[in-house]
């Protein structure tokens, strides 16, 4: 379900060059499970991790900007190949404009997908914004994109699919998997 209208959402996809995303509510459920031993686990989709290297061939930058430390998503983000991830950042916006001025895009060359209300500082900054369907409310009433997929079940693919369809990329892919 879009907020922002389809053609509003094509026109924002057809300038990005950098896909940033939060983990947790997005990559994920939201849920974390610990065992006895204090182990922390987490379930990750993997059609969200198979779009990482298409998008990385088409030359879109990926990268997590989340709240939590975790071994297990530095282990899932280091499998994928993300480009950027920053663990632990209580200053999303800061992270931001780091990665803005690193990486020398403007703010609507970036997509960015977060979940709840620590968001809300990039996803109000950035050029295509988006939350899963489970997003918080005030998150939801902020985006220019409201995905049909909830956190850990296809939302970062979802809006990936959108961005390289957008570029006219999705069709070319498809057809060089197909040959």
């Amino acid at each position: 379900m879009a907020r922002g209208t389809a053609e509003d959402i094509q026109k924002r996809a057809k300038k990005i060059k950098a896909l940033l995303f939060d983990v947790d509510g997005v990559l994920t459920d939201g849920g974390i499970i610990y065992n006895n031993d204090g182990q922390e686990y987490k379930r990750f989709n993997v059609k969200d991790g198979q779009i990482i290297k298409y998008l990385k061939q088409y030359g879109i930058l990926t990268g997590v900007i989340t709240g939590r430390d975790s071994r297990v998503v530095r282990n899932r983000c280091e499998e994928l190949g993300i480009d950027l991830h920053h663990h632990g950042i209580h200053n999303k916006l800061g992270t931001f404009t780091a990665i803005m001025e690193e990486h020398q895009l403007a703010a609507d060359e970036i997509a960015y997908v977060g979940d709840d209300i620590n968001d809300l500082p990039v996803l109000t900054r950035c050029g295509l914004s988006a939350t899963p369907a489970d997003g918080h409310q005030a998150v939801k009433e902020r985006v220019a994109y409201v995905l049909e997929c909830k956190g850990g079940e296809g939302a970062l693919r979802e809006l990936a699919d959108t961005i390289l369809k957008a570029q006219g990329h999705y069709e070319e892919l498809i057809s060089r998997l197909t040959k």
